[in-house]
């Protein structure tokens, strides 16, 4: 076995043995998290095992909303060339758990992935007993990956990328990710440095190919004028508002945004702010900005009450899985984790609406769709907080350059399409022979 190998096994076990009790104990004591805590060990019901009908059984993990968003497409074009096949989606978080449910409802069944010890996820493939696992983006679980390949399962990476900050990280590891892609019969990159990357971290490449990114894929579908109509009513908008909608902020860019926005309120008083923070516990230190600056501001939530309607200037998103229906409503989308070096967020799905996109300098984790946007002159980086209020209010003001924009981002989305059924193709190859 492979030295580096073995440190991580004997280092998870070590972690598991040490954190199961409390959590055990917890769980008995509040009845809270027993489906997760039985799922993360392998332990599926027999009313799960029993929704999963048809062959070939296809597992895919995806581990929260935005991986669940870019199987959409990879699983339709499975089900087009696999109609009685059984698909079963397994997410790491409880988030992109309850998306999946909502996004497939019967035709995929859900689950909760094991966690990565040896015990774990050989009961999980015993149990789901799949016919590939396929993996996406960067999720890379060594162990996983090892118990599949003991038991014959081929193993696909697709959609994967491997961002400038993973693969500093990872270059650490090398011998142990030489291991990891020892057992990965294909890896269907997004882009071609993607595929540079793993192949210098030990991926064979003969194994390697490139496809683009399935995200495209489905999101210009999903982006519907009814779901525009719907959210203009929820937010009670005109459609002459000036509207920035800051998604998946982080760090100290709520600060950023919301100062940014009282200026540009001092001249254009009917402005309108929604921030959907990347991490819902992150809303009570915005309130607390909020309060003290004293702008009013209403919860997403609060607007689904009988007779509610929306009267403040700010508006805090506290749900989850509606970020891409908001951006519908903006006059310009910022696109946050990127004026703080967090690697940036998704920049495609505003760009599906025809919004002009604004992002800081670190995209580390989306230069693929930095690049595209920029390419087709849709996308907008500012490096200062200064920069990113004078260019919002640019487009408030200028509403033809912001439209222009806008058609640039969408086109450039529109023309990257299919590579969902590229990624398909290489996990059908497996299931053919």
């Amino acid at each position: 076995m492979n030295p580096a190998y073995a440190a991580y096994n004997l280092i998870g076990m070590g972690l598991f043995l040490s954190l199961f009790p409390p959590f055990l104990l917890y769980t008995r004591a509040t009845g809270k998290y027993r489906l997760q805590l039985a799922q993360r060990l392998g332990h599926y019901s027999e009313q799960t095992l029993k929704h999963i009908k048809g062959t070939p059984r296809i597992w895919i993990h995806a581990v929260s909303v935005g991986e669940v968003t870019a199987a959409t497409a990879i699983i339709e074009a499975l089900k087009e060339s696999f109609p009685g096949s059984a698909v079963i989606l397994s997410t790491m978080t409880e988030q992109g758990y309850e998306i999946a449910q909502q996004r497939y409802s019967s035709e995929v069944t859900c689950i909760l992935a094991p966690i990565d010890t040896v015990f774990s996820t050989r009961r999980s493939i015993r149990r789901i007993r799949p016919d590939i696992l396929v993996l996406m983006e960067t999720e890379l679980w060594p162990i996983w990956l090892n118990q599949a390949s003991r038991q014959g399962i081929p193993t696909a990476l697709v959609n994967g990328r491997l961002s400038v900050r993973s693969y500093s990280g990872y270059r650490k590891i090398r011998p142990l990710m030489r291991s990891v892609f020892a057992d990965i019969d294909v890896l269907s990159m997004i882009s071609s440095a993607d595929a540079a990357r793993v192949q210098d971290l030990g991926a064979d490449g003969a194994r390697i190919r490139v496809h683009g990114n399935a995200k495209y894929d489905g999101l210009i579908d999903a982006a519907s004028d009814q779901v525009r109509q719907d959210m203009e009513t929820l937010f009670d908008l005109s459609g002459s508002e000036p509207v920035l909608v800051a998604g998946s902020t982080r760090g100290n860019e709520d600060d950023m945004v919301i100062t940014a926005f009282q200026r540009i309120r001092r001249t254009l008083d009917d402005a309108i702010l929604i921030i959907a923070p990347r991490h819902l516990p992150k809303l009570a230190t915005i309130e607390g900005i909020l309060r003290r600056e004293g702008i009013r501001y209403q919860l997403r939530s609060e607007l689904n009450r009988p007779g509610a309607r929306r009267q403040a200037p700010v508006v805090l998103l506290d749900t989850i899985g509606e970020l891409f229906s908001v951006y519908s409503i903006a006059t310009v989308v910022f696109c946050g984790g990127s004026l703080v070096p967090l690697g940036g967020q998704n920049v495609l799905e505003p760009s599906a609406w025809g919004k002009p996109v604004i992002y800081g300098p670190s995209m580390e984790d989306f230069l693929d769709a930095k690049q595209l946007l920029e390419k087709f002159g849709g996308g907008i980086q500012v490096n200062t907080a200064e920069a990113l209020e004078a260019t919002v209010q640019g487009f408030f003001v200028d509403r033809i350059k912001a439209s222009s924009i806008g058609r640039r981002a969408f086109e450039a989305v529109s023309q990257n399409r299919g590579a969902g059924k590229r990624h398909a193709e290489e996990i059908a190859r497996f299931l053919t022979e």
